[in-house]
């Protein structure tokens, strides 16, 4: 049996437009509105969506060039252990600053470059620029430490992924332990056989894996105990209000006994203040990233920040 669900678009003659081609044009916009608020279901054509669709195209069509025009940058924020105080990564994070649009928010631009299939070109250029960074700082006497790069949906299911970025790996010089690559269990749990394939084969390579943003989306324990993954990390939205909230502060209690009990390390984000600090080291989390020890910086800044860490992470 086939079951079909129909998602309608409606624009209205002669207000939304006069000619055919306008009226079309309208009533296609409001029918992608109508399929991203959950289809089988219909949208008159507004205004607003005209604007949105307008902001869109623009914000697609200014990314195109975004590479060529230099107007990407990675920023690196430094991770550290939670016990010693010791360096032991940094996440590369991609920042856009356009002439026109000003500084586009991540949240912004990466679906933009998901929907239009920019992502795959735009994912390359970040993880071979983090990788070749992590290589130089390493040749310039720095401690090997671990580089953390995001990864998109639409980059994990290229069939050549693995390869790709061993390639990336050799032609720049770093070695496989030093590159840990983040997906969201949403990726990971949206076709767990095949990421566990995937997951698998860059775990045999000796690339390290980690589930960014655990607990905020679709989690599936019992894949999750199979899939070859190192490390769990805690998202922001937990440790915003851990210090004052009893349920923030439970899920995140509960995160590091699961994560524990399954031989994974946990990452924290959006650590702020020293009582989130102390709570999470109470709570043996293992790495800490966020505000309070450095803010995402330009490769430069951050290599002066490394270096001033060098003496702990050699201790």
């Amino acid at each position: 049996d086939l079951n079909i669900t129909g998602s309608v678009g409606i624009a209205m003659y002669p207000s939304d437009g006069s000619d055919l081609g306008t009226l079309m044009r309208c009533a296609d916009a409001a029918m992608f509105r109508a399929k991203r608020h959950g289809r089988n279901s219909y949208r008159f054509f507004t205004k607003e969506m005209e604007v949105s669709t307008a902001l869109h195209l623009q914000l697609i069509n200014a990314l195109r060039f975004a590479q060529d025009r230099s107007e990407l940058a990675i920023h690196y924020q430094p991770q550290i252990d939670v016990h010693s105080g010791r360096l032991v990564g940094a996440e590369a994070l991609l920042r856009w600053t356009n002439p026109g649009l000003g500084d586009v928010a991540p949240s912004v631009f990466i679906p933009a470059a998901e929907e239009s299939g920019l992502i795959l070109t735009i994912g390359e250029w970040v993880l071979r620029n983090a990788v070749r960074q992590a290589a130089s700082w390493i040749n310039k006497g720095l401690a090997p430490f671990v580089v953390a790069v995001n990864l998109s949906a639409v980059q994990f299911r290229q069939p050549d992924f693995p390869e790709m970025v061993s390639r990336i790996l050799d032609e720049e010089g770093l070695p496989a332990n030093c590159l840990e690559l983040e997906l969201t269990e949403g990726v990971a749990m949206h076709d767990p056989l095949a990421a566990s394939a995937v997951l698998n084969d860059l775990y045999d390579r000796g690339i390290r894996i980690a589930i960014d943003d655990f607990g905020t989306g679709y989690s599936s324990l019992a894949y999750l105990k199979l899939l070859p993954v190192d490390l769990l990390k805690i998202d922001r939205s937990f440790v915003k209000d851990i210090e004052t909230d009893k349920n923030d502060a439970a899920i995140c209690a509960s995160i590091l006994a699961l994560a524990h009990s399954l031989g994974l390390k946990v990452v924290a984000e959006g650590i702020e203040t020293a009582a989130q600090r102390d709570f999470l080291h109470a709570h043996h989390c293992d790495y800490l990233q966020g505000y309070l020890f450095a803010k995402p910086e330009p490769s430069a800044q951050c290599l002066a920040r490394l270096s001033r860490m060098q003496p702990a992470a050699q201790a």
